[in-house]
């Protein structure tokens, strides 16, 4: 009973909406995380370039299942991420406290390249 309710979570408009509602309400958390001049402790792995990572991994990740089109999710959605995560880091240059570093940027990267391909795993085993 459950793999219906699971494929229609990936295949429907209504599982897209729900993961662009993901993606959208990452991005504010994952915002105010990166630009608030002393985010909390608790919501660290410990590891700066760690949290980049899995921020951009779920960031790709839900992006990905929010999208309709294969030139969107494939082409679109990395560039804007990855824009995304210069902009932080540029931003971060500005806020007292916080540094922006290219490092960083890497991490992102490294997360997006994850998220996504956590997405086409997982789009492969729903096809088989």
């Amino acid at each position: 009973m459950l793999k219906p309710f699971i494929h229609a979570l990936f295949t429907s408009q209504r599982g897209r909406s729900f993961w662009r509602a993901t993606f959208f309400l990452l991005l504010v958390v994952i915002s105010y995380l990166a630009l608030a001049p002393t985010p909390p402790k608790g919501l660290s792995s410990g590891w700066d370039k760690l949290n980049h990572a899995m921020a951009f991994a779920s960031l790709a990740f839900c992006g990905h299942w929010s999208l309709n089109h294969r030139r969107a999710r494939w082409l679109a959605l990395p560039l804007a991420l990855l824009a995304y995560g210069g902009a932080i880091e540029l931003l971060q240059l500005q806020i007292p406290g916080r540094d922006g570093e290219w490092l960083d940027l890497l991490a992102d990267a490294i997360g997006i390249s994850t998220g996504l391909c956590a997405a086409a795993s997982l789009n492969a085993m729903n096809k088989a």
